[in-house]
């Protein structure tokens, strides 16, 4: 399915495929305002959640480890007392060389549906 047509419904409804190919710059640019606060930082989509207690940060930390291992999908994280950082990029493309994928936006943004379901603020992630 063609990014345009992928669009048509929101990143938290797609599912991730196998992928090969790297996102170019401008279907990186057309992506990023759907996953807002999230960014870009050396190759990868990134973004920090707040909690209020390492308990809150540990569940959220185990939701996102159940939904990625469901998408094969998986991010780095950096877990402390009140907070996780996420971040994503797709080892398999751009022939092993790495980079964005559509998988790395389907996700963060699936991570950021389970954030909310957490009843945090978005306010709230830093």
């Amino acid at each position: 399915m063609s990014l345009e047509n992928r669009m048509t419904i929101t990143l938290s409804e797609q599912y991730c495929a196998a992928q090969t190919r790297a996102l170019n710059p401008a279907d990186i640019a057309a992506l990023l305002p759907q996953v807002p606060g999230w960014t870009i930082e050396n190759g990868k989509l990134c973004h920090s959640f707040a909690f209020r207690n390492y308990y809150q940060t540990l569940a959220y930390v185990n939701a996102l480890a159940f939904m990625t291992h469901a998408q094969d999908h998986h991010p780095e994280l950096t877990v402390s007392y009140n907070g996780c950082t996420v971040r994503y990029d797709t080892h398999s493309v751009n022939e092993g060389k790495g980079g964005l994928s559509q998988n790395d936006f389907i996700c963060a943004a699936k991570a950021d549906a389970l954030y909310r379901a957490t009843g945090q603020s978005a306010a709230a992630a830093a």
